[in-house]
């Protein structure tokens, strides 16, 4: 091994290059089990994007389902989730490019059962006695009104449509019940957000398929259900926050009575962003038993890290199973094994197998195959830092880390704070070769779980009831000068960047503090009005719970926007945006690019064709990892140790 090289943070020479990690890396989505077969959706860089849905045979073979170039994605909610079921071998998925309903059996081509019109489907179930597929289902074929969310049953032979649940805004988790009889969903309207306040609701399914006697069972205004799931003996079971944690319920429709599971200060729930999110499952029963539900395996989450149980449903005890990862997502159970998305901070994200009866692991697929030496790994450490109102926030703090240099004495490192979208998501602690790429280049990293974050409970999240803009943009300032304090970091040397809500942190932060020298907005939000007025259903009251009323409390919304203040930013900025971004338009960048340019400070803007809220494309994803490291290195002076290609830079 050769001997430690003295270089300045932000010179040293890392393995962890971009082209490293968008040649070799996919996404890892949405599993479904069908008897012994896995199948998993797989987000590839390399193909520009496209979602393809992968399956593993029983003997170990793995192989594409669906061929190029159809794409399994949905764009209800714009964020999608959900593209596709599997059953008895068929497989049901939204196509991207046309947004129709398509089936496929094995070995033959893709079929569209839905016609060429404005609709868009998710998170369907089969009802295999009427071969219907039952689906939330959004309309937009008229062009000049707010989309219309329903669910609908489709008849998978003819494509013949009706709608079966209909009245809120919003729809998620139609669920039949293991006899057909019931169909389950929860339904919220505007303002809320799912993770605000949903509502349970069932309904008895008629012969024809049509929904009678609906009633509401839980849920309300100010209590949020999430995954609503039928047991094989025919109990619902739920996750609700009503006593401020996403903990495990059960209704018993005989009986009409709820009962809490093990209550417990952890989350089993999630925020509803996307479709098709599973924290639990069932360990099926063979089919000699009496149909009865013996016990569930569960995730949750303390802590900002994730834990998998099994709850016996008799004793209701829980007892945890031990894996190495501290992300785990896409939860799916059957008789013998559950399979998850499972990530650790030394290991990259992959399709994993549980045997329940050993305890076995097993990887299926990884999100890549790199090996890299741990000495260029930096593990992520949980903090908690004092903030506003005597209260404190959380955040993961990487170290810089590279086993082949280390800076001149006293120098101390520039550090890189994320604020992460959502704003009601979290961070996560499995290996995140983006984080590595700047650790392993002498940045440290803090990646913050502000006040707003899943995770620590519903009253943590409500920190951010009318306070965005003001709490998140505290919690990532306390947390760079509570680390700068401590002699960690470089407290002259504090840059942010975010995406999406993350990036409106980032822009407030760099405008009404002056914590941070210079930052990095993706597809960030500059004007909250523009935002009010311009954006898709899912999210077009959000701000009413994040800000206040609008256009009632308009002053508000002006004065959190980042555009209206150009007075009070005074570093640089760059700006990464994708030109078919419906969810934060390309203008939102524009404004603030410009009154930048104007104003004289330092500023670049890469608009990235053919791209949506959230960069797909490998060569995109390079680009804007490697612009934002030179961006940096042009603004405190250092030498990065490879070539990389310039971005412009207006009034360096």
């Amino acid at each position: 091994m050769s001997s430690v090289k003295v270089a300045p943070y932000g010179a040293w020479k890392s393995p962890i290059t971009s082209d490293l990690i968008v040649a070799g890396s996919i996404g890892l989505g949405q599993i479904q089990l069908d008897d012994q077969a896995i199948y998993w959706s797989e987000s590839r860089p390399t193909e520009g994007g496209r979602s393809v849905i992968v399956r593993r045979m029983p003997d170990g073979q793995i192989s594409d389902v669906i061929p190029a170039p159809f794409n399994a994605r949905t764009r209800v909610h714009e964020y999608g989730g959900g593209a596709f079921s599997v059953v008895d071998g068929v497989v049901y998925f939204a196509n991207f490019s046309d947004q129709r309903l398509y089936y496929q059996t094995m070995g033959d081509a893709p079929v569209p059962f839905t016609p060429e019109q404005s609709l868009r489907y998710a998170d369907a179930v089969l009802d295999s006695a009427r071969q219907h597929l039952i689906c939330v289902c959004e309309d937009h074929t008229i062009a000049d009104r707010e989309p219309i969310n329903t669910i609908v049953s489709i008849s998978v032979k003819d494509g013949n449509q009706r709608v079966i649940v209909s009245g809120s805004d919003f729809y998620a988790f139609p669920r039949l019940s293991p006899d057909g009889s019931t169909l389950s969903w929860i339904a919220w309207n505007h303002p809320n957000m799912p993770w605000d306040g949903t509502e349970l609701w069932v309904g008895t399914v008629e012969a024809d398929g049509a929904i009678a006697d609906p009633r509401n069972i839980a849920g309300g205004e100010t209590e949020s259900i999430f995954q609503p799931q039928w047991s094989p003996d025919g109990t619902l079971y739920f996750v609700s926050d009503r006593t401020n944690w996403w903990n495990l319920y059960r209704w018993h429709p005989s009986e009409d009575t709820t009962e809490p599971l093990c209550p417990k200060e952890a989350e089993f729930g999630l925020p509803l962003w996307v479709f098709g999110m599973s924290t639990y499952g069932f360990v099926d029963c063979p089919p000699t038993e009496t149909g009865a539900a013996h016990r569930l395996i569960c995730t949750y989450s303390q802590n900002g890290m994730s834990q998998l149980a099994s709850l016996d449903l008799t004793s209701l005890e829980l007892t945890p199973i031990s894996t190495p990862y501290t992300s785990i997502a896409g939860l799916q159970v059957n008789a013998h094994h559950a399979v998850f998305v499972g990530g650790s901070p030394t290991e990259a994200s992959a399709i994993v197998r549980l045997d329940l009866a050993t305890h076995h692991l097993e990887v299926l697929r990884r999100a890549n195959e790199l090996k890299i030496d741990p000495g260029y790994l930096s593990a992520p450490e949980a903090i908690e830092f004092p903030t506003e109102n005597g209260l404190s926030a959380h955040a993961l703090y990487y170290a810089p880390k590279n086993q082949d240099y280390t800076a001149p004495d006293k120098e101390r490192p520039p550090m890189l704070v994320k604020s992460h979208g959502g704003p009601t998501a979290a961070t996560s602690a499995a290996l995140s070769l983006s984080i590595q790429y700047w650790t392993s280049r002498g940045f440290a990293f803090l990646d913050v779980n502000y006040g707003g974050s899943t995770g620590y409970g519903r009253a943590y999240r409500e920190r951010l009831n009318r306070q965005w803009g003001i709490v998140d943009v505290d919690d990532c300032a306390n947390g760079a000068l509570y680390l700068a304090s401590q002699g960690k970091v470089d407290g002259d040397r504090l840059v942010i960047a975010g995406g999406s809500a993350g990036g409106y942190t980032t822009l407030c932060a760099l405008t009404f503090r002056d914590t941070f020298k210079a930052g990095a907005s993706y597809y960030g939000v500059s004007d909250l009005k523009a935002l009010a007025e311009d954006t898709h259903k899912f999210e077009s009251r959000y701000l009413d719970k994040l800000i206040g009323e609008y256009p009632a409390e308009k002053e508000l919304y002006d004065q959190r926007s980042p555009i209206n203040a150009l007075d009070q930013l005074s570093c640089p900025v760059i700006f990464f945006q994708g030109d078919e971004d419906k969810i934060v338009p390309p203008n939102q960048a524009e404004m603030m690019v410009d009154a930048l340019r104007e104003k004289g400070l330092p500023v670049s803007y890469v608009l990235f064709e053919g791209e949506q809220h959230g960069f797909r494309k490998a060569e995109n994803i390079k680009r804007a990892l490697d612009g934002e490291f030179y961006f940096y290195a042009q603004v405190f002076g250092y030498q990065p140790a490879e070539a990389i290609s310039p971005v412009a830079i207006a009034n360096l």
